[in-house]
């Protein structure tokens, strides 16, 4: 198998509501995608950088689907991120937890039939969750970031950004409210897949 190399195409200023942020496309032979990184302020050779490591959503980040959780965070993220004047924003381009946008939608559908996430994804013969996290490795790697605190609410993601040796210092949660078109997604997440999510304020809205 090739070693994975990554390419830093070209970068862009790209103000926002939430501050200025540089907008950094790279490629890779590693999946043939081009990824890309929105940062804030001076994070080469710094510790403990806030960073968010989120995978492309088109329905969530771009049509603003209550189905999930995605724009929402990517929203809070970037609100974090620009409270403190400071950090990164890894943009993956594996939609659907590695899935793909067509077999998304169709687990969509299967979803709209009575099957959850995970059930979904297996009836279509795909794993639970297909993320790779190689090449946020190397994005880091480039960025220049000693350790990082991870935006994040999956254990699963820290154990991989680990085995790939990024330090991961500290762990902030992400957490935007429950809505009644997403509450049995996030359970899913949190009951099946071990994500560290409080939903309990939330069973209110399963009645």
């Amino acid at each position: 198998m090739k070693k994975a190399v990554l390419h830093r195409e070209v970068a862009a200023r790209i103000p926002t509501r939430y501050g200025t942020f540089q907008l950094i496309l790279f490629s890779t032979n590693h999946d043939k995608k081009e990824h890309l990184a929105l940062t804030m302020g001076d994070v080469r050779n710094r510790e403990n950088i806030l960073v968010r490591v989120h995978s492309e959503c088109f329905t969530g980040d771009v049509l603003g689907s209550l189905r999930c959780d995605c724009g929402e965070q990517l929203d809070r993220a970037m609100q974090m991120i620009g409270q403190i004047g400071q950090g990164v924003i890894l943009y993956l381009r594996q939609e659907g937890r590695g899935i793909g946008l067509p077999d998304k939608l169709r687990a969509y559908n299967l979803q709209d039939n009575g099957l959850d996430t995970v059930e979904a994804n297996l009836r279509l013969g795909h794993q639970a969750d297909e993320r790779d996290y190689t090449v946020a490795g190397l994005m880091l790697r480039d960025l220049g970031i000693r350790s990082i605190n991870l935006i994040t609410n999956n254990p699963t993601k820290i154990t991989e950004l680990r085995r790939l040796g990024v330090t991961v210092a500290q762990r902030t949660p992400i957490e935007v409210p429950p809505r009644p078109e997403n509450l049995r997604y996030l359970h899913t997440k949190a009951k099946r897949m071990d994500h560290l999510l409080r939903l309990d304020a939330g069973y209110e809205l399963l009645k």
